[in-house]
C-alpha cells in the first residue's frame, strides 16, 4: 500500500467522525480511492461482514434506473 494512502488511513482513524473520514475519503486522488476501497472491502470480508440484503424493487423503480442510465450512456461517444 502506498505511504501515502497509509497516512491517509492513520490520519482517518485519528479523525471523530464519519463527516471527517468521509471528506478525506473524497480529497483522494481517484486511483488512491479505489486502493482504500480495495482495502475496506479486505477488512469486511476478514471481519465476516455479510453482504447486504437484496432490495425489494418495484419494475417502475427499476425501469425508471434502466431509463436514468440509458441517459446518461448517451451522453458518451460510441
Amino acid at each position: 500500500m502506498p505511504l501515502a494512502l497509509q497516512a491517509a488511513l492513520r490520519q482517518s482513524l485519528l479523525m471523530g467522525t464519519l463527516a471527517e473520514i468521509e471528506a478525506a475519503a473524497d480529497a483522494l486522488p481517484p486511483e488512491q480511492k479505489h486502493e482504500l476501497l480495495l482495502f475496506l472491502a479486505v477488512r469486511l470480508r476478514a471481519e465476516g461482514a455479510g453482504l447486504p440484503q437484496p432490495r425489494n424493487l418495484s419494475p417502475e423503480q427499476m425501469a425508471a434506473w434502466i431509463a436514468e442510465d440509458e441517459a446518461d450512456m448517451s451522453r458518451f461517444p460510441a
